[in-house]
C-alpha cells in the first residue's frame, strides 16, 4: 500500500509533472485535464491514476479529499514571449483558479510551473498579487527559474517554478540543487533511435549533434503543429543537424542521404523531454507532439517533488536549524 504524500494535479497534460512526482514518492489523488488526447495518454500509461477529464475552472475538488500537494502546469500562452503576453487579461490564465483551489483544499504545499516569461518585470505586480493571496492563506511563497539541463535533461528549457508551503512545513523546504553533471548531447541521446531503421549516417550525425537541444515548443490548440517551433528554434535545430520543419513518422531508412537533415520522430521528441521510451502518447502526430512539447520534464518535477516531499513529511524540527528564506522573492 502506498503511504507517501498525496498530490492533486491540475492541467496535467501528458503526465510529465505527474510522472516526476510519482518518482518523488507522491501518490496521485487526482489529475484534472481537459484535453481528451492527454487524458487518454494518462489512462493508457497509468490505468490506476484517477484522471478527471474536465475544465479545471468548473472542477469540484471535494472527491479528491485532503492532499499534501496541489500541483499543476497552468497554460503558458498568457506569459509566453511567443504570444501576446496579456497575462491576467488572457482568458487562458488559470493561476487564479489554482490559487482558489488552494484556498478550498488547503494542501500543505503548492507547486505551479510556467514559462520563464512569467518572471519578467511586466508581470511583477501580478506575481505579487498571487503571492499576497497565498500568504493570506498561511503560505510562504518562493519562486525560481529552474533549467531542465541542470537536472540531466538534454534540453535548454528554463521554467518558472512557484512553491508555496504552509508555515509549519515551509522552513524545511530547500530548492533542489543542480546535478552538477553535464547532460547528454542530442547526438548521444538520439543516436540509437536515428539508426534503428538501418541509416548508415546515424553515427556521423550523432557526432555533429554535439550540444543539448533548444526548448521544445508544443504550441496551443490554435497555433503550432507537429514542427519544432518558430524560425529561431528551427535554426537552432538546423545547427544540430535536424530538420525542424516537421516531424517524421519513422527514423531514416538505409537510403536516406547522408547530406540531408533528418527529422525527429515523436519518440525522439519525447526522449529529449525526458519521458521514458515506454511512455505512449495518444492522438495524431500533432496532438502527441503538443502533449510532449507542453510538458514539464519529469526530471525537473521529480527534483522539486523530492524537496517538497521531504518538507511536508517533516513533523518535528529534528533536522537542525531550518532554512531561512524571505516570504517573497521578486524578480
Amino acid at each position: 500500500m502506498h503511504t507517501g504524500p498525496t498530490v492533486l494535479e491540475v492541467c496535467a497534460g501528458a503526465g510529465g509533472m505527474a510522472l516526476g512526482l510519482e518518482r518523488a514518492g507522491f501518490r496521485a489523488a487526482g489529475l484534472v485535464e481537459v484535453d481528451r488526447h492527454a487524458c487518454a495518454t494518462l489512462r493508457a500509461n497509468r490505468p490506476g491514476w484517477p484522471v478527471m477529464e474536465e475544465d479545471v475552472r468548473g472542477f469540484d475538488p471535494a472527491p479528491a479529499g485532503r492532499v499534501d500537494l496541489l500541483a499543476g502546469g497552468v497554460p503558458c500562452p498568457p506569459f509566453s514571449v511567443a504570444g501576446r503576453q496579456l497575462g491576467a487579461a488572457d482568458e487562458r490564465d488559470l493561476f487564479p483558479v489554482a490559487v482558489r483551489l488552494a484556498g478550498v483544499i488547503r494542501p500543505k504545499s503548492v507547486f505551479l510551473e510556467n514559462v520563464p516569461g512569467f518572471a519578467l518585470s511586466r508581470f511583477k505586480s501580478y506575481r505579487r498579487q498571487l503571492a499576497s493571496r497565498l500568504e493570506s492563506m498561511g503560505y510562504r511563497v518562493r519562486w525560481r527559474i529552474l533549467n531542465a539541463c541542470d537536472h540531466g535533461v538534454p534540453q535548454l528549457r528554463p521554467r518558472f517554478v512557484l512553491v508555496a508551503m504552509q508555515e509549519r512545513w515551509s522552513p524545511y523546504f530547500a530548492w533542489p540543487e543542480p546535478t552538477g553533471l553535464a547532460p547528454k548531447t542530442v547526438g548521444e541521446t538520439l543516436m540509437d533511435l536515428m539508426g534503428e531503421n538501418g541509416w548508415p549516417g546515424a553515427a556521423e550525425w550523432s557526432d555533429k549533434a554535439s550540444d543539448i537541444a533548444p526548448t521544445l515548443v508544443g504550441g496551443s490548440k490554435n497555433h503550432g503543429g507537429a514542427d519544432l517551433g518558430p524560425t529561431r528554434a528551427r535554426e537552432a535545430w538546423k545547427k544540430l543537424g535536424v530538420n525542424g520543419l516537421s516531424l517524421a513518422d519513422a527514423a531514416p531508412d538505409p537510403d536516406f542521404p547522408r547530406a540531408s537533415l533528418p527529422r525527429l520522430t515523436i519518440r525522439m521528441a519525447a526522449r529529449i523531454q525526458g519521458f521514458p521510451d515506454s511512455w505512449s502518447f495518444c492522438g495524431g502526430k500533432t496532438a502527441a507532439y503538443r502533449q510532449i512539447g507542453n510538458a514539464l520534464p519529469p526530471a525537473v518535477a521529480a527534483a522539486v517533488g523530492r524537496s517538497i516531499a521531504s518538507a511536508v513529511q517533516e513533523e518535528e524540527p529534528s533536522r537542525g536549524d531550518p532554512q531561512i528564506e524571505i516570504r517573497y522573492q521578486p524578480a
